[in-house]
């Protein structure tokens, strides 16, 4: 009894001091349930902006956003969760150059954005931006309908992780041939036809009948589409944006949308962001915007707690985590 005695004395203090401390920000109750009943061996706290510095000094791991401020005032941290898939705003070189583990939730996006992404091409091909609109004039007019069918036609994925392997997959789907540019070398995917890196993205831009754009935000990836990749689009061409408004040059598609280079533009990210009263990409019919809402949908959130607890459990366990990013890629 005295040795049983002897070893309880030593193991529960060892099972205290193990304890790691995780403050949640952004997440509803439930969610905070959720997390806290991975293991005892965690204790998640939930803060607000008032009492995240506080919160911070010992933790151990911090869900939902980091900054200059909050980094120097974790003196404890060990890993960040983030909710986005994108961490550009996250990247801050204190933060870019330490240990602590930045994980985010790329991935369990992919299905939504992959639907809205084709939504918009396939309202685009359907002429659906304009019948749509007709209903509130009542107007029953078949005149201007010419719609394309995908079938036969080639779409250019500009970025092929999560979301663009989710968008490849669709677009395989409708019978057309995909094209995947993204700096990894890749694993097979029986839905891209072929792969190029992004030093070869002029090569492939005219045979795009479609460009999707799902990459993420770097120093390298921003402006990437800019005054010479609009120009390489064949007359007719698509341009759909899901990821990130830097990808593009804003003026440059304007003026492909003026000159009918362009059949049409889906935009689920703009820059500037939001867009404002009377810029002009408003004043195109054949312009589908939305306000970055393509990562919302009914699944999406309990794949993102999911993604979460498994991550808290690796974390005990001292098990490698999902979605680590390289932060000095970004990505």
């Amino acid at each position: 009894m005295k040795k049983l005695a002897l070893v309880l004395a030593i193991a529960v203090p060892a099972l205290f001091a193990q304890t790691r401390k995780i403050v949640v920000t952004g997440m509803p109750p439930e969610a905070i349930r959720e997390f806290q009943s991975v293991s005892p061996a965690v204790t998640i706290v939930a803060a607000d902006r008032a009492q995240l510095l506080q919160q911070a000094a010992d933790a151990d791991a911090i869900f939902g956003t980091i900054n200059p401020a909050l980094f120097r005032a974790a003196k404890k941290l060990k890993w960040v969760q983030v909710y986005s898939a994108g961490v550009e705003g996250y990247r801050f070189p204190e933060f870019v150059s330490s240990g602590v583990v930045l994980t985010n939730c790329k991935i369990i996006q992919g299905p939504n954005i992959a639907d809205h992404a084709l939504a918009m091409l396939l309202a685009l091909t359907r002429d659906l931006n304009i019948f749509i609109p007709a209903r509130a004039t009542q107007t029953w007019s078949r005149g201007e309908y010419h719609p394309i069918e995908l079938r036969g036609k080639t779409a250019v994925v500009i970025g092929v992780g999560g979301i663009g392997s989710q968008i490849a997959q669709r677009a395989h789907a409708f019978g057309m041939t995909v094209i995947g540019v993204d700096p990894k070398d890749m694993p097979f995917n029986p839905y891209v036809s072929r792969m190029v890196y992004p030093d070869q993205l002029d090569t492939v831009l005219p045979q795009a009948d479609v460009v999707f754009i799902s990459a993420p935000l770097t120093p390298e990836s921003e402006g990437m589409m800019g005054p010479r990749q609009f120009e390489l689009l064949k007359t007719g061409a698509y341009f759909i944006v899901v990821s990130r408004g830097k990808l593009y040059d804003t003026g440059a598609l304007v003026k492909a949308l003026d000159s009918r280079r362009l059949a049409g533009a889906g935009l689920d990210v703009t820059n500037p962001e939001p867009l404002p009263k009377g810029h002009p990409l408003w004043r195109f019919e054949n312009v589908i915007i939305t306000p970055h809402i393509a990562g919302h949908s009914d699944n999406v959130e309990a794949r993102r707690i999911a993604l979460i607890k498994e991550n808290i459990a690796r974390f005990v366990n001292g098990q490698p985590l999902l979605n680590v990013v390289d932060k000095a890629k970004g990505y």
